[in-house]
């Protein structure tokens, strides 16, 4: 074993990657500099990697209050082992001369990551029990990371070993074991220290076994036949049908999402209490995951529009109608039949009303703009304890809460409806490319400091926002579908220059998100409303999301939060959506690592893509998904998956082929939509079909 105390020795090993001009041209920063007994000294330690991959920082405190930095020092530069391009090339070099080559680098690489381990013994030791093979583990993979390995694991694969990047979930015994190869292909101990390295308690089954028991405490043990867990996020929907939870849990839904940005307790308590009572039912286990709203910036509410609802028959290119509308028409609160597809809902309260109407029969009534309309009853269904009839309207008709339908009865004695709880429409904003919008501060949308001939208004109740913004900077909106130019600003109101939107404008509407990746804006880790919500959260859901994660400082809160509620079994996901988030990612695991709680990670992709940049997210995707292995901790893919099918009811060929890579992580969370039970059972079966290989007929060989 090579202490710290030999670094003279270490140093040596570590820089044989280089070549000797390199060492002599250039400035490497791989060093330990700290001996043993300067670690027990409360002074600031640093851990410095070199690497090309970018910069982290953070500072932990303990209960020793000895202060401990660790940053990660990458250089640009790729060529740390380009001496490797100029030795001898394999296929002319002597096999013997080059596995003695490779076992002295893959000895110094030993040495390396056996030195990051004692570097960080302090703070590992830390840890919770059950996570301290996992913290460790990471600490050798971010010290393989830090140095640039490409041409020794091509050295590797010419001598038929796999790349030592390939087995994240135990890096120190993958490493041992290709040393433990190679020295028996040599048949001769180079060092007297290299015939002792153990091959480790890693094996492929027991690393299957140790990741699939962290997954199952966060996310519960999978359905049988499944290993991929399936989130849906509900809303106030899930309340007003009786049958939604029963359909998305059969369709293979294991996790329920609630958003705390969304609603109230009264309404998450009702979903909660459907989910419990569904999975009982069902015997199918549920988990309730509930993300805390955090300091994410978004629209403010905007005036609900009018209650009136559209019903129009399709027509051709000569407005000629092709088929008529189909409408729902019942009492408050009855949900047409699942195989039932309809276009709107007319709901009434009067059960003699419906008690009256047969198939056949035409209801009359006036529309909010004075035009006469019918409705023919084609169809009449059962559906619990009252009856429900889908009606064709050959039409276009504008139908508010208070129209009068009217029906005629028995005796030709005409009955009377009413039409009620027709929902307000939702408000919006279009923009298009070139308008102004100006954003004010929640509350003062009817007092403007500025006039903007012009301009479209609306609020944010983020005060972040207009502390933080400086002209010049870019803001996108709704995750990026829309983006502007911060023209001017003042404490009160951001003034916006439209630049990207869609060629007939874009629609935004309320709580819509707001991002502005060029911001330094200095955001809290808990605000106020999560540590109210996080209340309730701990008393009636199994996983708390904490949004916006950016640093240890973020977790350190959310300890100090858990230790005081005593909430040592609550599962934490956190979720990884800025720039900040994804550098900081390693530390982040680390310093959760230190309580007990199942923690998992969550790939938020929306925010993540706006505020990191499009074409840089499958790199930062494939990046999470690698630290998250070798921490051993499950990851949660989000955002639009398969959206295209939520929404529409058709998938992409792109959609598909996403949600089969999702295979590799633990669970995949879908977001709602009029078609999320199709999609949750469209997902399960592409998460869970095996590939089956058929041999080829030899006769269609010829």
């Amino acid at each position: 074993m090579v202490g710290l105390d030999s670094s003279h020795l270490l140093r040596d090993k570590i820089l044989c990657f280089s070549s000797r001009s390199h060492m002599n041209n250039q400035h490497r920063k791989t060093s330990f500099s700290l001996s043993l007994n300067q670690m027990k000294l409360p002074i600031q330690r640093t851990l410095a990697f070199a690497s090309a991959r970018g910069k982290g920082e953070a500072t932990f405190s303990d209960n020793t209050s000895t202060e401990c930095t660790w940053s990660f020092d990458f250089p640009d530069s790729k060529d740390a082992m380009s001496h490797l391009k100029s030795e001898a090339d394999l296929s002319g070099s002597n096999g013997a001369n080059n596995v003695a080559s490779v076992l002295e680098k893959l000895n110094a690489l030993r040495s390396h990551l056996l030195a990051a381990e004692k570097w960080n013994a302090s703070q590992l030791h830390l840890c919770d029990s059950k996570y301290l093979e996992c913290a460790t583990n990471l600490v050798h993979y971010m010290a393989l990371r830090s140095l640039d390995i490409e041409q020794l694991n091509s050295h590797l694969a010419s001598l038929g070993l796999s790349s030592l990047d390939n087995n994240n979930l135990d890096v120190l015994a993958h490493l041992n074991a290709s040393i433990n190869l190679l020295m028996n292909d040599q048949n001769a101990v180079t060092e007297p220290w290299t015939n002792v390295y153990p091959k480790g308690k890693s094996t492929k089954k027991n690393d299957k076994g140790r990741v699939l028991s962290y997954k199952e405490s966060l996310l519960g043990k999978p359905r049988e036949g499944r290993s991929t867990h399936i989130m849906v996020t509900v809303g106030e929907e899930a309340t007003l049908s009786e049958t939604f939870i029963t359909d998305i849990l059969k369709a293979g839904t294991s996790i329920i999402r609630i958003n705390c940005a969304h609603g109230d307790p009264s309404i998450w308590g009702e979903i909660i209490k459907r989910v419990r009572r569904t999975s009982q039912m069902l015997e199918m286990p549920c988990r309730v995951h509930m993300d805390l709203a955090g300091p994410k910036l978004r629209t403010g509410t905007l005036k609900p529009g009018p209650c009136v609802m559209k019903v129009s028959p399709k027509k051709d290119a000569y407005g000629n109608v092709v088929s008529p509308a189909l409408v729902w028409l019942c009492l408050t609160g009855t949900e047409p039949p699942s195989h039932v597809s309809t276009d709107a809902t007319i709901s009434v309260e009067d059960q003699d009303f419906l008690a009256a109407i047969q198939i056949g029969d035409s209801i009359r009534l006036c529309d909010a703009r004075g035009r006469k309309r019918r409705l023919r009853i084609s169809k009449e269904f059962h559906v619990f304890n009252s009856t429900g009839f889908v009606a064709e309207c050959f039409d276009t008709a504008y139908i508010e809460s208070g129209t009068e339908l009217s029906v005629k009865g028995k005796k030709g004695r005409r009955l009377v409806g009413q039409v009620v709880d027709v929902p307000p429409k939702e408000s919006f904003v279009r923009l298009k490319v070139g308008d102004l919008l100006v954003i004010t501060r929640e509350g003062l949308l009817d007092e403007p400091s500025v006039t903007v001939p012009g301009a479209h208004r609306l609020t944010c109740p983020s005060g972040y926002l207009f502390d933080s913004v400086k002209p010049g900077e870019t803001i996108g909106f709704d995750d990026g579908k829309i983006w502007g130019v911060i023209k001017g600003t003042s404490p009160s109101e951001v003034i916006v220059s439209i630049t990207h939107a869609g060629p007939k404008g874009t629609k935004l509407g309320s709580e819509k998100s707001i991002n502005i990746p060029q911001s330094d804006i200095h955001f809290k880790g808990l605000t106020s409303k999560d540590i109210k919500d996080l209340e309730y959260v701990a008393s009636h859901a199994d996983m708390v999301g904490i949004s916006f994660i950016r640093d240890v400082h973020d977790i350190t809160v959310l300890r100090q939060e858990l230790k005081k509620r005593k909430l040592d079994d609550l599962g934490v996901v956190l979720k990884i959506e800025t720039e900040s988030g994804f550098k900081n990612l390693s530390l982040i695991l680390l310093e959760a690592m230190k309580y007990s709680n199942p923690v998992g990670v969550m790939i938020a992709r929306g925010d993540l893509a706006v505020e990191c940049g499009w074409e840089r997210l499958a790199n930062i995707q494939e990046e999470i998904i690698a630290i998250c292995k070798a921490a051993r901790v499950p990851v949660i893919m989000a955002t639009q998956v398969l959206e295209s099918l939520v929404k529409s009811g058709v998938p992409t060929r792109a959609e598909i082929t996403d949600a089969a890579n999702a295979k590799r992580v633990s669970c995949v969370m879908l977001n709602k939509g009029k078609n999320i039970v199709e999609a949750v059972s469209m997902l399960d079966t592409i998460l869970h079909t095996k590939l089956i290989y058929k041999k080829p007929d030899s006769e269609n060989l010829h």
